[in-house]
């Protein structure tokens, strides 16, 4: 597969991952069933787990380490503040009022690190 190809796979998960995560946090904070599915807790570790594998993929055909580029390291970082912030959302905050303040911040997060990858840049906009 090409750089370009596991790039355009890569995003496509990007979207399909925030795009559950959207339903999971609005579920959260409706306090619906279905987020006991099995399938509700399996996808997205399934889609999050693939997304990381291209990101780590892409990386390799590059030959290059996040800490060689400050805006790869700042998506990272802000990668492991959107999964906290997310854990928050989806299951770990006590009233669905708070559950919704964790999940738009979590979303605020994402697009930060989108507006990263496509700048290049650890304060995009600047």
């Amino acid at each position: 597969m090409s750089y370009l190809m596991i790039r355009d796979v890569h995003v496509t998960l990007a979207l399909l991952s925030v795009g559950l995560f959207v339903l999971r946090a609005i579920a959260s904070v409706l306090e619906a069933n279905w987020l006991q599915h099995r399938w509700a807790r399996v996808a997205p570790h399934l889609v999050d787990t693939l997304l990381l594998t291209m990101g780590v993929w892409m990386l390799s055909i590059l030959r290059v380490w996040p800490h060689e580029m400050p805006w790869l390291m700042a998506k990272l970082s802000a990668l492991v503040v959107y999964i906290l912030l997310g854990t928050m959302a989806i299951k770990r905050g006590k009233t669905p009022a708070s559950r919704a303040i964790y999940a738009v911040l979590a979303l605020s997060v994402f697009g930060y690190m989108v507006a990263v990858a496509i700048t290049r840049s650890v304060l995009p906009g600047l």
